[in-house]
Formats: C-alpha cells, sequence, structure tokens
C-alpha cells in the first residue's frame, strides 16, 4: 500500500476503482464480490453495525444518476453483499433525475444496510426527553413505544409512570426509561402484539432508550440529574403546539446546550390548535434558536424526505436542530418522527468504542433497589471496561472514604438478562446480599486494579451563567459531576473577589458532606436557585479525612 502512494497514477487508478464500487454494483466478478462484502463489513463495524450506501451518487457529490436496469441490478448486489455478512438493506429514498443528452430518466438511491441483531449486540442510542409541564411528553413515549394512539385524555402515557401521585396528576417526578426498537429491515419493533421487553431486544437490531425526564420546575432537580447522570446521547424537547416556549422549556434547552447534547425539537398537540398558531409556535422557536446564544439552523420536517436528510446530518453538523410537528392522538406526522429515529447513527464510531472497552471496568451507580428473591440491585452505566456475571470490583467512596469489595451476580439490559456489559451501555447489577444501607447515588463500582481519585475539595473553571447578585466565597450551591450530586461550599475564586453574570474563574468547592470520586476534565453543572453555571472539573485535592468546613 506504500508503494501504491508512492505513484500518483497508480493512486488516482485506485481511488477511480474505490469509486466505481460505490457508484456502480452491476454484474460484479466473484473476486469483485469478495471485495465489495468486505469493504461492506467494514464500514458496518466502524457504523456499530449501520451503513448508508449512496448509489448514482458520485463522491463530490453530484448526482449523476443510473438506468433503471443498472438500479435494480446495483440493489441486487447489494442485497447479496448485505446477506453474506449477516445484514439486511432498506431503501431509504430513490429520487429520478434528467441527465443525458436524450433525456432519459435516470435515478439515484439511498440505502440502509443494518446488521441482523445478535447475542444481543444491538446499536443502542439513549434519548432524553424534555420539555415543559403538560407539554405530552410522556403521552408521546406511550404512543412509540406501545403502539397505540392516546385518546386525548392521557391513556397512552399510563404505562409510563412509576408512582401513584404521578398518575393522579397526570405528571412526571421521576426519571423512567422506555424502549423502542428497530429491526434490521427499519421496521418498528414495540410493545403491541403483547410483546415483552425481552422479545423486543431479541428482535431489533437497533435500540432507543427514551430517557423520560420531569418537566415541572419543582423536580428541576431531577431533570439534570438524568441530564449528567444517564449520558445521553441525543436530547429530544417537546413543546406544546398551544401554549408555545413556556415554562421550563428555554431552560431545559439551555441545559442541553450547556452540557453540549443534541437535541431535536417536537412540536406536540397539533390536533388541538389551527394550522395559523402551529406555524407561530414554529416561528417561536425558529426565533429562539437563531439567537446568539444558541447559534442553532432550525429545520422543519415535513415529509419522508426531510426526515431521512434530518438524520445525516444532525449528527454531521453541531447546528443543524430538525423540528418535527406531530400529533399523540392523530398520528399525523408520527411516521416522520419514527423514520428520523430508525436512520439516526450514532455519536461515537466503533474505535472510540474499542478504546472505551479496553480501559479498567468503571460502572456509575444512578438507581439502588431490594427485589424479593434477588436482593440488593443497582441501576446505571458502564463508563469504561467490560462487565461480566461474576466480575469481582469495589465500590465506593463510602462516608469514610473507603471501597468495599463486592461480586456481580447477574445483569439485566433492557429487561433481559445480560451476560456481558460494555462501555457506553446501561444496566442493572444483582448484587445478592450486599448490605443496601452502604450503597448511595453517586457511587463508582470499579476494577480493585483502578486507584480511584476520590476528593472533597476541587478546582473547577467555570462560567456563571446568571446570578442576580455577585458570586463570592462562602456561597453554597447544588454541584452535578456525572452521577454525582451534593451541595458544596464556595472555598475561594482565584484571582478575584466576586463574579456576576457570565464572567469567568477557577473555583474552588469543598463538598459538605463525603467525598466523591471524580474524574479530572468531567462536565460540571452548578444550581442555587435562579443562579447556575457550567464549567469542567480542573485539579483535584486528595481525600484526607474529612469533608465539611475546613
Amino acid at each position: 500500500m506504500e508503494f501504491l502512494f508512492e505513484h500518483p497514477i497508480l493512486t488516482f487508478i485506485f481511488l477511480l476503482y474505490l469509486f466505481l464500487l460505490q457508484l456502480k454494483l452491476v454484474n460484479p466478478t466473484q473476486y469483485r464480490f469478495e471485495h465489495l462484502a468486505t469493504q461492506l463489513k467494514w464500514r458496518l463495524q466502524e457504523g456499530r453495525g449501520e451503513a448508508v450506501y449512496q448509489i448514482g451518487v458520485e463522491d463530490n457529490g453530484l448526482l449523476v444518476g443510473l438506468t433503471e436496469p443498472d438500479m435494480k441490478a446495483s440493489l441486487k448486489t447489494l442485497k447479496r453483499m448485505a446477506e453474506k455478512v449477516g445484514a439486511d438493506i432498506t431503501l431509504l429514498r430513490e429520487r429520478e433525475i434528467d441527465y443525458d443528452s436524450d433525456r432519459n430518466t435516470r435515478k439515484i438511491a439511498e440505502v440502509l444496510v443494518r446488521k441482523v441483531p445478535d447475542d444481543q449486540q444491538f446499536l443502542d442510542l439513549r434519548v432524553a426527553v424534555l420539555g415543559n409541564v403538560d407539554s405530552g411528553k410522556s403521552t408521546l413515549l406511550g404512543v412509540l413505544t406501545q403502539g397505540e394512539l392516546d385518546n386525548g385524555r392521557g391513556r397512552a402515557r399510563l404505562n409510563l409512570f412509576r408512582h401513584l401521585h404521578e398518575i393522579q396528576t397526570g405528571r412526571t417526578s421521576s426519571i423512567s426509561f422506555e424502549i423502542l426498537g428497530f429491526n434490521s429491515r427499519g421496521e418498528v419493533v414495540n410493545y403491541s402484539e403483547s410483546r415483552t421487553a425481552e422479545e423486543i431486544c431479541e428482535s431489533s437490531s437497533k435500540m432507543i432508550t427514551f430517557i423520560d425526564l420531569a418537566g415541572h420546575h419543582k423536580y428541576l432537580k431531577t431533570t439534570i440529574f438524568g441530564l449528567t447522570s444517564y449520558c445521553p446521547d441525543f436530547a429530544m424537547l417537546v413543546v406544546s403546539a398551544n401554549t408555545g416556549i413556556a415554562g421550563t422549556t428555554r431552560e431545559h434547552l439551555g441545559l442541553a446546550m450547556a452540557l453540549k447534547v443534541p437535541i431535536f425539537i417536537v412540536v406536540s398537540k397539533v390536533d388541538l390548535c389551527f394550522r395559523g398558531t402551529v406555524e407561530r409556535t414554529v416561528r417561536q422557536l425558529e426565533r429562539v434558536l437563531k439567537q446568539p446564544g444558541c447559534n442553532k439552523v432550525p429545520m422543519v420536517v415535513s415529509n419522508p424526505d426531510d426526515a431521512v436528510t434530518a438524520a445525516q446530518q444532525f449528527t454531521q453538523s453541531a447546528c443543524i436542530t430538525p423540528i418535527f410537528t406531530l400529533s399523540s392522538v392523530s398520528g399525523e406526522s408520527l411516521d416522520l418522527l419514527k423514520v428520523f429515529l430508525n436512520i439516526l447513527p450514532p455519536l461515537s464510531n466503533s474505535k472510540e468504542q474499542e478504546e472505551l472497552m479496553q480501559q479498567l471496568t468503571e460502572f456509575q451507580v444512578d438507581e439502588i433497589y431490594s427485589v424479593p428473591d434477588v436482593g440488593t440491585v443497582v441501576g446505571g452505566t458502564l463508563y469504561s471496561g467490560v462487565c461480566r456475571e461474576g466480575e469481582r470490583l469495589v465500590v465506593g467512596p463510602t462516608d469514610e472514604g473507603r471501597f468495599l469489595r463486592l461480586k456481580v451476580g447477574s445483569i439485566q439490559r433492557n429487561r433481559s438478562a445480560c451476560r456481558v456489559l460494555r462501555a457506553g451501555q446501561a444496566a442493572t447489577l444483582a448484587l445478592g446480599n450486599f448490605d443496601r444501607s452502604l450503597l448511595r447515588k453517586g457511587m463508582v463500582m470499579v476494577s480493585p486494579k483502578m486507584n480511584p481519585t476520590i476528593c472533597c475539595q476541587f478546582e473547577a473553571a467555570i462560567v456563571l451563567l446568571f446570578h442576580a447578585k455577585t458570586f463570592r466565597r462562602g456561597f453554597q450551591v447544588t454541584v452535578h459531576v456525572g452521577n454525582v450530586r451534593q451541595t458544596a461550599t464556595v472555598e475561594c475564586l482565584h484571582g478575584k473577589d466576586e463574579l456576576r453574570t457570565g464572567e469567568r474563574a477557577v473555583v474552588r468547592f469543598r463538598f459538605i458532606k463525603h467525598p466523591e470520586y471524580l474524574r479530572l476534565g468531567a462536565k460540571l453543572l452548578f444550581r442555587e436557585g435562579v443562579t447556575k453555571g457550567i464549567g469542567h472539573v480542573a485539579h483535584l485535592h486528595l481525600w484526607t479525612d474529612r469533608c465539611g468546613d475546613p
């Protein structure tokens, strides 16, 4: 290969050959077919089980097009290639163009190639659901995951609620998870037809895990915990068409942007308003997104072609923000959102995933349960490494700054049994008779080989987003760093006596209760009342003997 790229003519011929492979796949020889299949296998590995082929399009984006016979032959070849590597193909869109001098119709096509699921190794994307109270978040998730439209009175959301008071008030106060699957042919797999969670996992090549967060301002700390702890890949902001941007909508949008979570918007309840009201809400959203603080490019999705384009551009450009207008009652434009979710590619590639898996095991503890006949169970996300049944780990830090030994009994991922957990995946781990009182949210379970850095004091480079007066030494705030959530005192501001809105500084914080495990460079968000700020961990003061006042 080095010899090849030392010779410009050979390089040109090689690149032209690769171009012809993608442009046209007509009647390949056996040798060329094997080469094409190998290339497809590599692309599927890079895309974590997914790849999109553009047939009839040059590398520079020029729409050349293929004749009808050539297009059929190319699709047939691509299907054979997919079958050889254990995948299926789905025609995303096909378009006719007039290119030759004879004005003969030529076609271009985009085809999704997706691996058939094997051994639960489906592609899993996490989507945090944000929005003001009563905007229709839980109802939309109920419709997507249950496969039945709402009756206009909230019937679809009942299966999502975890507490009696949520059912009585119709308002989410806790974090709940719902799953929506897509099989290798791009078809929706959900709870319709009496499927169980295990059957959905077995049938799906791609899984969307929705993290349903609270909309009411009273539960803001729960919403922030969901955004920082569960590491969502994307955020879906739901806005009611009849009320527009109201309540916590701006705050949730700001939180997602501060944490650099890519966001798309769903305007719900369009069945309750006139078209003019819906258009006014969309224009209001466009104005907010274009403001200097956001600098987004809104993209209204009105047909399947828009949905495919939005999904592809959404992850390629940080400024693109797709906007959907739909109804959970009439089902209007609901299919466009499904098309978007089906095609939405992962943010990280297989190389980044492999690098995380090579590191030592680190599991964030987000939830703690006591299950009859099982014992103590913890839920959370595996940040790095690989976790297997029977693995021995240490959990901490305790109030004394120690780590305790434990053994992982069994693992469940998306409510079905799983033997191996890989970096980036969320799951619940059974710990047997381990004393639940020794655990708390914010702890980590790590490999005994790791030397975890725990601290009570740390320094962070911050920017103060809003504060009514001045931010100074002695001020107490609630700090969110990953799954850590604890009140901390401002010990000092380096080089300054006080901060005002919009100013930056390096600040030293001290946790008031117990030590925490933190990573250098981790994103930080702090709040207290209307006071809010963001930043990252810049320096750790290692644990000595106690927290609280020095």
